[in-house]
């Protein structure tokens, strides 16, 4: 009799178990997608995003981020929901502002858990950033399958922490095994936004756009959305040699700067600044030259251009990872590196000596484009959709 009962709660067990997995076949899959702070970490994550949509166009997708930081106002741009946390990084230095990290810290798992809770997601995403550790933490806790993208080549402390319990890691590096688990790592480059994987003829319409001439040969400085202290002293130093050399120069300062710098310009007809750049694509396509930090997602623009780039990296981020990033495409011969402590100095020079050198140009252009790749985030969204639907035959087998 005691074997029979048995046998009938197993049954019913199983019975109930199909019919939950039939329930969850009929609503669409659900991913969440977590992390931002900066456009190196959102605009990768939209185009995750955009990739899944485009695999799976029934999926539905929830952003989660930090409130006040770039993704609140660029996620719900590019269609996609969003909540935020109430989280920040912990200083290296000694500041006040520390004191809050744990209170907002066990905040945000509080409310990470109730947000996966809600949604149920099949699977969770995370791109780096502040909001990535919690929603990941809370998720692998809930038994919940996750995918970490680490973008550098050097992997922050989070992303390794996270690493233990995530179901898949994929990078835009070789030799990550230095920080992750080897059948963990899948190899597919950083995703980048679609509209600069072909620029082979836009050159001429980037000249136009940006109103420059088309006889010249023209070097692009990109200093991010806000700007780049190191970037914009080096240029204001060069712009006597700039004035006298048979070259234009289309220089970002950033929002931070503009006012600064703009002035500096005025009567130099060969240079020409802005704040913001509104279409990479051309920028990228009219260059001959380009001078940048070495940010993750510059890096993999850079590749799929196949623009000869001088990277002076920031020594202001975690673990030098710029270094690690520069690094990484000189020894290639695909890159030339330039120390912020020397860029005032040397940084316009050796763009004009780059400019002489057709051959060397011809190399650099070769080499990094050779390390470009265009699909990588298909090959992410192909990686996510496996895990939510391992999740789903999961369920069914239990």
């Amino acid at each position: 009799m005691a074997i029979k009962i048995a046998c009938t709660k197993n049954m019913k067990r199983y019975v109930s178990t199909i019919m939950k997995a039939k329930r969850q076949d009929k609503r669409a899959m659900r991913i969440i997608i977590s992390g931002g702070g900066t456009g190196g970490h959102v605009y990768p994550a939209i185009a995750i995003a955009n990739a899944v949509k485009q695999l799976a166009p029934d999926v539905e997708i929830l952003f989660v981020g930090a409130q006040g930081k770039l993704e609140m106002d660029k996620v719900p741009q590019a269609g996609y929901p969003i909540e935020g946390l109430w989280i920040s990084g912990f200083q290296r230095k000694l500041t006040m502002r520390n004191l809050m990290f744990p209170v907002k810290l066990l905040s945000s798992l509080w409310k990470a858990r109730k947000i996966i809770r809600h949604f149920d997601p099949d699977v969770v995403v995370g791109v780096g950033g502040y909001a990535s550790g919690p929603v990941l933490e809370m998720a692998t806790r809930m038994k919940i399958p996750s995918l970490i993208q680490e973008q550098n080549s050097y992997a922050g402390v989070t992303n390794k922490l996270l690493a233990k319990k995530a179901s898949k890691i994929c990078v835009a590096y070789s030799n990550m095994e230095r920080f992750f688990p080897k059948e963990k790592i899948t190899l597919t480059g950083n995703p980048v936004r679609k509209d600069i994987l072909d620029i082979s003829d836009k050159c001429e319409e980037g000249l136009t756009h940006f109103d420059l001439k088309k006889d010249k040969k023209t070097i692009v400085v990109v200093g991010g959305s806000l700007g780049a202290r190191t970037l914009n002293d080096s240029m204001a130093a060069a712009l006597p040699q700039l004035q006298n050399a048979d070259i234009q120069v289309f220089w970002q300062a950033g929002k931070l700067y503009i006012e600064e710098f703009e002035p500096q310009v005025e009567s130099i007809d060969n240079v020409k600044i802005t704040a913001f750049i509104d279409r990479m694509d051309l920028a990228y396509a009219m260059a001959d030259v380009v001078i940048s930090r070495a940010g993750a997602l510059t890096i993999s623009e850079l590749c799929l251009v196949g623009k000869p780039a001088i990277l002076v990296p920031s020594p202001n981020v975690s673990e030098d990872h710029q270094t690690a990033n520069a690094n990484a495409l000189v020894e290639k011969n695909a890159a030339i590196l330039v120390k912020d402590v020397n860029a005032k100095e040397t940084m316009i020079d050796v763009a004009l000596d780059l400019l002489n050198d057709q051959n060397k140009m011809e190399s650099l252009s070769k080499n990094i484009k050779a390390l470009g790749k265009p699909d990588a985030a298909d090959n992410i969204a192909k990686e996510v959709l496996k895990l939510a639907r391992r999740q789903d035959m999961l369920s069914v087998v239990k």
